[in-house]
């Protein structure tokens, strides 16, 4: 009988194959039903790419939620219609005389909450319709703005018309968005050349597999690479439990502080990985007003 495989996979996701291509790669070497990625990657970018697997499939809605960080190659004096070279250009300008400081100071301005609009040439739904679809059709629409927040941005080298720039950002920042806005806020125009994600949560690199080991490496090692549910939560308080608020987690009742005395403080809101004594994860639950209100009930099974 072939070995239940249940827990998250990192991968370093090589340029050309999509987010799904990796996925499914996965799902052939491990042999296993269910897997699914943490936040898609495009094409043309490399880098971490957390793929759950099994029971862990469950994690995705909160791995998700983690920051993210870039490494990205930018080339300033034109903009694309995707905002990337795999684009056309659609405009031109000269970079002109760029001194260190005006670049610093202007890329400081991207620190902090942003409104983003997404790019055309994105995964976004509007009206039930991809955005690349329409894109692709030479139709732009209408976009919302979208609240994000880069928590870092350092210029790493300027090589005028390159630059290369490290980006720690919330879910949802497009990056190649960030590089073309950089370009028209300096007036010569920008598109991204390269990304690598160096981060996804509390996955980095050093934890990922090529993807040449994914396909060379027998099922036994690549489940030796895998990270259980515990690990793949650290960046969520943990509260360990005994057998009796276990039982209770397993029946869906809910906790309070007077059941849980090593909770310590917590804000409102704040997520929170439940486990046993013995380190399984329990539940993933929300703390609101006092009580632990569950948002997936695992029982222990990751």
């Amino acid at each position: 009988m072939t070995e239940a495989m249940n827990g998250v996979l990192v991968i370093d996701k090589p340029e050309g194959k999509t987010s799904f291509d990796v996925v499914a790669e996965a799902r052939r070497a491990l042999r296993v039903k269910k897997a699914g990625h943490t936040g898609t990657l495009d094409p043309m970018a490399t880098g971490v790419l957390p793929v759950c697997l099994g029971t862990a499939t469950r994690l995705v809605p909160f791995l998700t939620e983690g920051d993210k960080e870039y490494v990205a190659e930018v080339r300033l004096g034109a903009a694309t219609d995707t905002q990337d070279r795999t684009g056309k250009v659609i405009a031109e300008a000269p970079v002109g005389e760029l001194p260190r400081e005006r670049l610093l100071e202007t890329l400081e301005r991207f620190h902090g909450e942003l409104e983003q609009v997404p790019p055309m040439y994105s995964a976004v739904r509007v009206d039930g319709k991809r955005l690349y679809e329409l894109a692709r059709k030479g139709v732009e629409v209408e976009r919302a703005a979208r609240r994000v927040v880069v928590h870092e941005i350092e210029l790493l080298a300027l090589e005028a018309p390159l630059l290369s720039i490290r980006v720690r950002c919330s879910k949802g920042t497009y990056v190649r968005t960030l590089a073309h806005e950089l370009g028209e806020r300096l007036g010569c125009h920008a598109h991204l050349t390269a990304l690598r994600r160096t981060a996804s949560g509390p996955f980095t690199l050093a934890r990922a597999i090529s993807f040449f080991e994914l396909r060379a490496l027998p099922r036994e090692e690549l489940q030796g690479r895998m990270v259980g549910d515990r690990e793949a939560l650290a960046t969520m308080p943990e509260v360990m439990v005994g057998p009796a608020p276990e039982a209770r987690i397993r029946q869906g009742q809910r906790l309070t502080a007077r059941d849980l005395p090593a909770l310590g403080e917590l804000a409102e809101g704040a997520r929170l990985r439940m486990t046993a004594e013995d380190g399984r994860v329990l539940a993933v639950a929300e703390w609101r007003e006092g009580v632990a209100q569950y948002l997936r009930v695992l029982a222990g099974t990751g």
